[in-house]
């Protein structure tokens, strides 16, 4: 059982399995039935797992120089071939099961994918290493309407507020390891500009998504809409306080970024929902 466990931990299932569910009930909200939605599920799953079992394999020997006791491969539970053989199968599953749900819905998830595996290398060293994020999010959305039997155009509206999500997600994603992104040589836009900058740009970004998704669809905005635009200012704003209150002591204001967290779980609510505007 060890190969099977360590790559289910190498493929990052985590972020996997909520970005699958976030696929998966958004289908639902856009008017897919269960076949469908299962459909879209299973493809968007097959991208994560991809995406995530590539990074390990990747990574391998830049996350043995950091002893990172979190990745199996840096511990050995399993091999870096196994991890990048299922990376490989994954990849090609992705358009493959993609296809079931037409060419268009295939053609916008391989896109996503192409451009995810891209961060990974070589983009996440890059200043352009925001773009990946930006370019899937913003396609997943997509990809979900699509999808859909006599599908319509993808609102503009509803990619762009995937877009702004996943950059923000991007740079929220890479806070907690820039210390040892550093010691292994990536330097993305996040690295480049800090902590910080960096801490401003997620919340800033996930804003953006929240008033995009408010009123971006026709008609007058949602009640639940409004509350959420005033729930994420004002978590912003308490964790930015909070951040400073423990900076001036000397502590990791970890507020800040645990409140950048929860307006993207704001923006994902509000993501799911608008799919039944479409």
């Amino acid at each position: 059982m060890r190969t099977p466990w360590g790559l289910l931990r190498a493929s990052h299932p985590e972020p996997g399995a909520a970005v699958t569910a976030a696929a998966i009930l958004l289908a639902i909200g856009a008017g897919h039935d269960a076949a469908g939605a299962a459909l879209v599920g299973l493809t968007v799953l097959a991208t994560q797992l991809a995406v995530g079992w590539t990074n390990d394999w990747l990574d391998a020997d830049r996350d043995k120089l950091v002893a990172r006791s979190d990745k199996p491969v840096a511990t050995g539970a399993v091999s870096r071939r196994a991890v990048g053989i299922a990376g490989l199968i994954a990849a090609v599953a992705t358009p493959v099961v993609g296809l079931t749900l037409g060419l268009p819905a295939a053609t916008a998830i391989t896109a996503a994918l192409v451009s995810a595996l891209l961060y990974n290398w070589p983009l996440k060293f890059t200043p352009a290493s925001v773009l990946p994020y930006a370019f899937s999010f913003g396609t997943l959305p997509a990809f979900v309407i699509l999808a859909l039997p006599d599908a319509p155009r993808p609102p503009l509206w509803i990619v762009a507020a995937g877009g702004l999500l996943g950059a923000g997600a991007h740079f929220a994603n890479v806070l907690p390891d820039l210390d040892d992104d550093a010691r292994t040589g990536v330097r993305g836009l996040p690295h480049m500009i800090g902590p910080a900058w960096s801490r401003a740009a997620a919340a800033g970004l996930l804003f953006g998504a929240t008033l995009t998704l408010v009123f971006g669809p026709p008609g007058r905005p949602s009640w639940y809409g409004v509350a959420a635009i005033a729930a994420a200012v004002l978590v912003l704003t308490a964790g930015w306080y909070a951040g400073r209150l423990a900076s001036s002591r000397g502590a990791r204001p970890v507020a800040v970024f645990r409140a950048v967290l929860v307006v993207a779980l704001i923006d994902v609510v509000l993501l799911i929902t608008s799919g039944r505007v479409v």
